[in-house]
């Protein structure tokens, strides 16, 4: 038992330096990403807790923290973000992270909130990036974002018979340039619209 003791002291001494010195990479690769995807004074840290007695995970525990804005301390990221930041972060995660291949599928909702213009193109190409190695499915209300997608859905409630259902219509081809450009335009859609969504899906596509 002593001497298993003293194996495990050692092997769990050296994960908790490899892993706190990972971590500052990990939290600088982080914040570059941030900044990229409309969160240029956000700060990413990650804060490491001692557990005693050492389990079969390590000695250390993680707590993700951040701070948004400038002049907010640092705080645990489950804790205060808002639904578009935690999508932004775990999309700057995922981004630095990407090396799992088992087919997982992540879900971004709100990714789009309080962006727009090229943030929103560069969350597009990042999205886009990604579904080489996940499924991605992702809920949002920019066309910027949307033009990026392998395959578009428009879902929409509806009252049939008295009773609220939901449609989910699959769009392609003029359909979708269409539902585009009433992202972009509203409810009145011009020709400038449809063309500048023709130009958006060309870009998004090289």
């Amino acid at each position: 038992i002593t001497d298993l003791r003293e194996q495990y002291s050692s092997s769990a001494a050296f994960l908790s330096k490899k892993r706190r010195a990972a971590s500052k990479r990990l939290e600088s690769a982080v914040e570059r990403e941030l900044k990229s995807l409309a969160m240029p004074q956000a700060r990413f840290s990650i804060e490491w807790t001692d557990v005693t007695p050492g389990r079969s995970s390590g000695i250390d525990r993680p707590e993700l923290l951040i701070s948004p804005n400038p002049g907010e301390e640092l705080r645990p990221l489950e804790k205060i973000a808002s639904g578009g930041e935690l999508s932004r972060v775990m999309l700057a995660l995922r981004t630095v992270l990407a090396v799992d291949r088992s087919h997982k599928t992540l879900v971004f909702d709100e990714v789009d909130a309080g962006i727009g213009g090229k943030a929103a193109e560069t969350v597009g190409q990042k999205l886009k990036e990604l579904s080489t190695k996940y499924q991605i499915l992702c809920v949002t209300h920019l066309a910027q974002i949307a033009a990026f997608a392998g395959h578009q859905y428009r879902i929409e409630k509806l009252v049939l018979d008295g009773r609220s259902v939901t449609r989910v219509d699959h769009l392609a081809g003029d359909a979708r340039v269409e539902e585009l450009a009433r992202m972009m335009s509203g409810s009145r859609v011009t020709e400038a619209a449809r063309q500048h969504v023709k130009e958006l899906l060309k870009a998004s596509r090289s």
